[in-house]
């Protein structure tokens, strides 16, 4: 198991992959476009979950609740609005939630199906409220140590 680092949990609404450097004023503008009219809300930190299946475990992650009608709104209102600069709309629908860890590859499949049973029976009653009152793009950069995430521009919610 890869332990994310806590300082680099983050919830994706849109992954963009490697972009022109020449459109993020366009890929800021879209997003200031999909907020628009979004005032602040909250979300709730609570539940564990694995991808893609409790016998296949990839990914172990946090669940969200609270607002998230709204949030799953501020979602689709970025995909459709990143459409026209050429990013495609994700075929999956969106589940919000905040990946804890990521299997190693060298598991085996019996380690998966222990993990991901291990996972859905244990009860996580933790309630963590967080406010979302911004849209982040954030600079992914792969290293041999983990990711590096830094922000790229902001957008606030009013």
């Amino acid at each position: 198991m890869k332990w994310v680092d806590p300082d680099s949990i983050h919830l994706t609404l849109k992954f963009l992959g490697n972009i022109d450097p020449g459109i993020i004023s366009k890929i800021t503008s879209a997003l200031e476009e999909a907020v628009r009219g979004t005032p602040p809300f909250g979300i709730v930190v609570g539940g564990l979950g694995v991808f893609p299946n409790i016998s296949r475990v990839r990914v172990v992650w946090v669940g969200l609740s609270g607002e998230v009608a709204k949030l799953g709104q501020l979602q689709q209102r970025i995909e459709t609005g990143l459409v026209p600069l050429g990013f495609a709309a994700e075929s999956r629908s969106f589940t919000p939630h905040l990946t804890v860890g990521r299997v190693n590859d060298y598991a085996s499949p019996g380690e998966r199906q222990d993990l991901g049973q291990l996972v859905t029976g244990t009860a996580f009653e933790a309630k963590y409220k967080i406010n979302v009152d911004a849209v982040h793009l954030i600079k992914s950069q792969l290293t041999r140590e983990g990711p590096i995430y830094s922000k790229i521009s902001t957008v606030a919610l009013k």
